[in-house]
């Protein structure tokens, strides 16, 4: 793969298998990090605030974040996303200056509208149902808090101030693309899982983009699955077992299903309408040897008018990723 094509990053779920500890899975995260900032590629790793999910461990998001960053020694560490409406603009702006005065220019934040969970686990987050309502407003707060001059009267972030930790606006509708453009951040669009408004937000954000301080021409960073191995065939099997760990976390969202599936009932479940909910929301995907799986980014990246492509790599078992990472350098 050729280094012509666009930017290169990553998107880690922390995801944590089947009976397997917590620290196992963050310490693979950590180990994945290191190899990805080791080989150069990559521009930036980003991990994603999700709560109650038992095969996701990047629930505290920022935490996770110091612990990498504080592994690591180049590449760019962020979230993808923070969800803004469930926090104050103001912790945020405090953990992520923190962040930044720590490590510098090396963080990014990433900002999302939607909880990341159910509505359940909503109220559990003391978080108030409206909330989402004022997110243009929470995001220009966070952004005054981090820039010389807070627009909160005698409220400052300290660590906070001044560190302009560059924010993205991150989305699966046109909501994110119209707020991104006018504001003039970085538009970052969820494909990854949300793959039927891609060409539109991504249309609309260019189409609208007004340029800013931190930005002076529209950005786009699309998500997509990689499942790459040495051999196709390799690659098109670990492909299938990624499709069944999907069908299986959406089946499990079913309390009367959750932690009793066999293998079995996945082979039921792939043919029905939760099996095809799984395969749509894993439309966009790469899988393949190296070569398969380059032709597909450069065809995904003019697909959806990219200017950079963050990669979940998709494939089960520390081994596959570390590998991936090296196929995708490559």
């Amino acid at each position: 793969m050729s280094h012509a094509g666009p930017r290169l990053s990553l998107l880690d779920l922390a995801t944590v298998g089947r009976d397997q500890p917590i620290s196992e899975a963050l310490e693979a995260s950590v180990t994945l990090a290191q190899k990805a900032d080791e080989l150069g590629t990559f521009e930036r790793l980003w991990f994603a605030e999700h709560h109650n999910m038992p095969s996701i461990a990047s629930a505290a998001t920022a935490v996770l974040l110091a612990h990498v960053a504080a592994r690591t020694e180049r590449i760019r560490v962020g979230s993808g996303g923070v969800m803004l409406p469930n926090h104050s603009p103001l912790v945020i702006a405090e953990q992520f200056g923190t962040l930044a005065e720590l490590h510098p220019d090396r963080i990014d934040l990433g900002l999302g509208r939607a909880p990341g969970t159910d509505q359940v686990t909503m109220r559990a987050l003391r978080v108030d149902p409206r909330a989402s309502d004022r997110f243009e407003q929470d995001v220009l707060e966070l952004q005054g808090y981090l820039s010389d001059e807070s627009i909160v009267p005698t409220i400052n972030a300290i660590p906070g101030r001044g560190t302009k930790v560059p924010l993205h606006i991150l989305g699966s509708s046109l909501f994110g693309a119209h707020l991104a453009a006018r504001l003039g951040l970085p538009y970052a669009f969820a494909s990854h899982f949300a793959p039927d408004a891609l060409q539109a937000a991504v249309a609309v954000y260019r189409n609208e983009f007004q340029p800013s301080e931190q930005l002076s021409v529209p950005h786009v960073i699309a998500a997509l699955n990689v499942v790459v191995a040495d051999e196709q065939e390799q690659a098109e099997a670990l492909g299938a077992s990624v499709l069944r760990s999907r069908v299986r976390s959406l089946a499990s969202r079913v309390p009367a299903y959750a932690g009793r599936l066999t293998d079995a009932d996945i082979d039921l479940l792939l043919h029905s309408p939760v099996g095809q909910q799984a395969q749509h929301m894993l439309t966009y995907s790469a899988v393949g040897d190296a070569d398969t799986v380059g032709r597909y980014l450069t065809w995904f990246a003019e697909h959806a008018d990219a200017d950079e492509l963050m990669v979940v790599n998709a494939a089960p078992g520390l081994d596959s990723r570390l590998r991936a990472l090296e196929l995708l350098a490559g």
